[in-house]
């Protein structure tokens, strides 16, 4: 199994990392060159498949997936060119403005809960530096996907300061060690690349017939497969909203103690992958989902990666499989559960039925 290349990213629930191995084994063993990343997310698997030498077409509907997969895949220049950028960002004065205003909060000798009863992701310190900071990108007026490298330094010196356990649905009550330090940018450990890479943003459904690639990869968000769970804890919008705004700075309405964006809201439709209902024959919409899916692809060769934590079980995904093309291989691989397992919120929400977590890596080719 080749040893996997270095690569950098914000703490993302269901991030492929520690499976970064297996995978890019799989794909050498199909022999192809160009590989479609149908839920980018992160960019982890994007990131070890370009810098091992692949064609990477990276997709994903997140404004924030967008971003790292323009910065670490399609960025123009060497490190060099971005460091007096970083250097002025970093030089910046803190200025009270928007995030501070919702998402800034005293130190309150180690109490997160301000006077408003709410907690918050940041302290003011920190805050104060991304209103300067994010008004300052967008007064620079640079290309895409220089703007692209200076929000993903952004983000990545957000998540080394924040007060979370790595999602932004509730905060932590008492400030977290890191919460207290300075948040400083620094250049993105871009690398040298291929230069025909391509970035999407788009429903897999959608483009799906339109990438020509050799292999898919698919790493579908499936949702939860506690019935317990409210939407907002299966939905990525929910998870990463704040990561949103601060791509977009656009400002918008807000609701809820974690003042969530107006449009990550439960009553509001998300990606048909990570939906929590089944249809009338009992089946999950996720799953028929994935049947549709795969029968759009053109790629000859098809990795998908499975959660024994999603809504579906492995069984249900070898039928789906096994209508589309032949299974070469399955990896079934003993993985540690992401951080958001080990959240409690109510004493409703813990099954009974929890078993060692494992992840697999269905290969199918046709």
């Amino acid at each position: 199994m080749p040893l996997p290349p270095p690569t950098q990213g914000i703490k993302y629930a269901g991030s492929k990392q520690r499976l970064l191995g297996p995978i890019l084994d799989l794909v050498g063993r199909t022999g192809g060159q160009t590989v479609f990343d149908a839920f980018s997310g992160s960019t982890r698997v994007s990131q070890a498949l370009a810098r091992t030498g692949y064609r990477v077409v990276a997709n994903d509907l997140s404004p924030c997936a967008k971003v790292l997969a323009t910065c670490y895949l399609t960025a123009p220049h060497d490190p060099a060119h971005y460091r007096e950028l970083i250097a002025h960002l970093n030089a910046l004065p803190g200025e009270d403005g928007w995030f501070t205003a919702h998402y800034g909060g005293h130190a309150n000798d180690g109490c997160a809960v301000q006077s408003d009863g709410l907690k918050r992701p940041f302290q003011r310190h920190n805050t104060r530096r991304l209103d300067a900071i994010r008004a300052e990108i967008d007064r620079l007026a640079l290309s895409e996907a220089e703007t692209s490298v200076l929000l993903t330094s952004l983000l990545l010196a957000l998540d080394r300061v924040d007060n979370t356990l790595g999602h932004f649905a509730a905060y932590l009550r008492r400030w977290s060690a890191r919460s207290y330090k300075e948040m400083r940018l620094e250049v993105p450990a871009l690398f040298a690349s291929r230069d025909d890479h391509e970035v999407w943003q788009c429903d897999a459904l959608a483009c799906a017939p339109r990438v020509s690639a050799d292999v898919a990869y698919l790493d579908p968000p499936y949702g939860s497969n506690n019935d317990k769970m409210p939407p907002s804890r299966v939905r990525y919008a929910a998870y990463y909203h704040l990561w949103t705004t601060v791509c977009r700075n656009d400002r918008p309405a807000l609701f809820g103690k974690a003042r969530r964006r107006s449009d990550s809201s439960d009553v509001l439709a998300a990606s048909v992958f990570e939906s929590f209902r089944k249809d009338e024959a009992g089946r999950f919409v996720a799953v028929n989902a994935l049947d549709e899916l795969l029968a759009k692809l053109t790629a000859p060769h098809i990795i998908l990666s499975y959660s024994s934590g999603g809504r579906a079980t492995a069984e249900a995904l070898r039928e789906v499989l096994h209508r589309h093309g032949r299974i070469a291989a399955v990896w079934q691989l003993p993985h540690r559960r992401h951080v958001m397992s080990q959240m409690r919120w109510t004493d409703a929400w813990v099954r009974d039925d929890e078993a060692p977590h494992t992840e697999y890596l269905f290969w199918l080719t046709r």
